[in-house]
């Protein structure tokens, strides 16, 4: 018996229109949400994920500007970016896309955002907020997993959760969403003694190291929800033969191409999962859908307009 998908960009596009509504709304009180993004050298990945996040914007009628400061930037021409970004009133929202090239202090930089912009949540100011469970603007990849679990009903109080991966990023923060929403939480990482031991205890296994298809089904216990947060190309023939030896069609769609995207979760774990979530298609395009969340949130608050729809999250 194969789990249940669950389909994150059938979510992410709910949750857009949603938005939609709120975004009208704003408009007619005369405000227009506004996302500045910062592009840092020619790292292709990092241009499709801005590329998708402007256009994210097109589509739910936010103001967005793109800023792409070449690969040879320093950390003061950056900072001085960012002060200007923070200063101009239209700009509601500062996504500074990592990683950034090695010469940039990339701490320096992150923290240099103003916390009410700071739509991707990283500021200490806003990580604070998040432990202490108070209001903020949440990391958008947490926040996404958090609404994925809700919206499909899975129960979170009194669940064991177990996160792999302790990021700042990713780890840490959704760790302590699932913290906060009652579930007994273990995070796992590189010194985990008896990994997929620990991991089999759980009723949620999210993976989120960043190494493909490296949770295999003897980490999962049968019938657990299985939340992949990694994305990872595979282009080498022999690996894909062995990954997808029973998978045809994903196969088929490394033959045709020449390679295919595989989470951090290996695809026979949809035979012992109760549930789980696709790569592509799964957590990626509401980490997106998030994003535009914060982004008009922050626009909310920073400008005073009551929020007359209740928030997505």
């Amino acid at each position: 018996m194969s789990a249940r998908i669950l389909n994150g960009t059938e979510l992410g596009q709910q949750i857009r229109a949603e938005l939609r509504q709120q975004v009208e709304e704003l408009k007619q009180a005369g405000v227009t949400p506004g996302l500045a993004a910062v592009l840092v050298g020619e790292n292709p990945a990092s241009h499709i994920y801005v590329r998708n996040k402007i256009r994210a914007c097109e589509e739910l009628g936010l103001y967005s500007e793109r800023h792409t400061p070449p690969a040879t930037t320093t950390t003061a021409e950056l900072l001085a970016l960012i002060d200007d970004l923070n200063r101009r009133p239209e700009i509601d929202g500062i996504l500074v896309q990592l990683p950034l090239p090695a010469q940039v202090d990339t701490q320096r930089v992150l923290q240099a955002v103003d916390p009410a912009k700071d739509v991707d949540g990283f500021h200490p100011m806003n990580v604070g907020a998040l432990v202490a469970n108070r209001p903020a603007l949440r990391p958008c990849t947490p926040a996404g997993v958090m609404e994925l679990l809700a919206r499909n009903g899975i129960a979170l109080k009194g669940a064991r959760a177990v996160v792999v991966g302790r990021s700042d990023i990713v780890g840490k923060p959704l760790a302590l969403l699932l913290l906060h929403q009652h579930a007994t939480v273990t995070v796992c990482h590189s010194r985990t003694r008896d990994l997929p031991g620990v991991a089999r205890e759980a009723d949620i296994l999210v993976a989120a190291m960043g190494k493909a298809a490296f949770v295999t089904p003897d980490f999962v216990r049968p019938g657990a929800t299985v939340i992949d947060v990694g994305i990872n190309r595979i282009e080498d023939a022999a690996t894909a033969e062995k990954l997808f030896a029973r998978h045809p069609a994903k196969l088929e769609e490394f033959r045709r191409k020449g390679n295919v995207l595989v989470g951090d979760v290996h695809p026979d774990v949809v035979e012992v999962a109760g549930a789980l979530t696709p790569v592509p298609g799964g957590v990626g395009p509401l980490t997106i859908a998030l994003l535009m969340v914060n982004t008009v949130q922050a626009a909310r608050q920073r400008r005073g307009v009551a929020n007359r729809v209740e928030a997505v999250r």
